[in-house]
């Protein structure tokens, strides 16, 4: 998986999990998804995203192009 889809993946579940929390320990949790949300609000005006450093330096390969919408995946098969 190439990193913008893991980007996506880590996002989504941060934010499921923070739901969750909310409903089940408390509503506190909700700032939580908005960290989320405004971070994913910020690196699409800024380009820069701390999940992608944090990622690049763990290994993650960048996507290639069409890889994230599912192209490359197409190929591997």
């Amino acid at each position: 998986m190439c990193m913008e889809r893991w980007i996506r993946l880590i996002a989504g579940t941060f934010v499921v999990v923070s739901v969750a929390l909310a409903y089940f320990v408390s509503p506190y949790w909700l700032l939580f998804t908005l960290f989320v949300g405004l971070n994913l609000f910020q690196s699409a005006l800024t380009k820069w995203c701390l999940m992608e450093d944090i990622l690049r330096k763990l290994g993650v390969p960048p996507c290639r192009h069409g890889e994230a919408a599912g192209a490359g995946d197409k190929a591997i098969r």
